[in-house]
């Protein structure tokens, strides 16, 4: 048994699992059918070959750095060839779509399986068969994604003692310099012997089929927890500021 992991961060990013039509919305944070996508278009998958073996994995999200909703109302034309002035002129216009992403977010995904497969995953995602991207096509990633992948872990030792991946920005948060740690909260399909904390959720992200044709899509039950994990911008106790002491003498 090994477990994978992937840092999942970028200026935009977009997980949905019930969109449908003009309204394209988005999980608060990424779906076991987005990564199980991206994990197929690195190893060269087409949409219509068959992704078991990658559904099967267990699968874990930290919530690192939660970001901000971003909602985007978008029109579109079609295109015609005017052949009076020999150009491409607007046509009839498509229906509205209203998107939504979040912006400079940052997560730490895992997948628990097969070491094999997990190897074959690790290789591909620094060389992978067909672009990478955050959900959807126009949502690439700001960084490396692939971390590593270790052995003789579960899914959950793994989340728990990874160490804080937001950015230094975010990190450096008034919110977060007096505390020497942080917690963060776990996402994480829920097995038969798991406890988990506080409520489960069903949700329907687990792919059968990518196919255009005909997409499905079968329940897991997610289940939720919480890390606790350094802060590395952690400043300690502040000293009492006198602001008169630069004075070098009593007011």
């Amino acid at each position: 048994m090994a477990v994978l992991l992937l840092k999942l961060a970028g200026p935009l990013q977009s997980w949905g699992s019930s969109s449908r039509f003009t309204e394209r919305g988005t999980e608060h944070e990424p779906t076991k059918s987005g990564v199980v996508g991206l994990l197929a278009a690195a190893l060269g998958r087409y949409r219509t070959d068959p992704v078991d073996d990658l559904a099967a994995l267990r699968f874990g999200v930290r919530i690192d750095q939660p970001g901000t909703f971003l909602s985007d109302f978008q029109t579109e034309h079609k295109r015609k060839w005017d052949s009076q002035s020999a150009r491409w002129v607007s046509g009839d216009a498509l229906p509205l779509t209203r998107r939504h992403y979040l912006a400079d977010a940052v997560f730490v995904a895992a997948l628990e399986g097969d070491l094999g497969l997990l190897q074959r995953c690790a290789e591909t995602l620094d060389a992978p068969a067909f672009p990478l991207f955050l959900g959807r096509r126009s949502c690439p990633p700001a960084c490396r994604v692939l971390i590593g992948l270790f052995e003789n872990v579960t899914l959950l030792q793994a989340l728990r003692s990874h160490p804080w991946e937001a950015s230094e920005r975010y990190q450096g948060n008034w919110k977060f310099r007096g505390k020497e740690s942080v917690d963060l909260e776990i996402l994480y399909d829920k097995q038969g012997s798991d406890e988990g904390e506080g409520y489960d959720v069903p949700l329907r992200d687990v792919p059968i089929s990518f196919s255009q044709e005909h997409r499905q899509y079968s329940f897991r039950t997610v289940a939720h927890t919480t890390a606790t994990v350094r802060n590395p911008k952690y400043v300690g106790a502040q000293a009492d500021h006198d602001p008169w002491s630069a004075l070098g003498k009593e007011v």
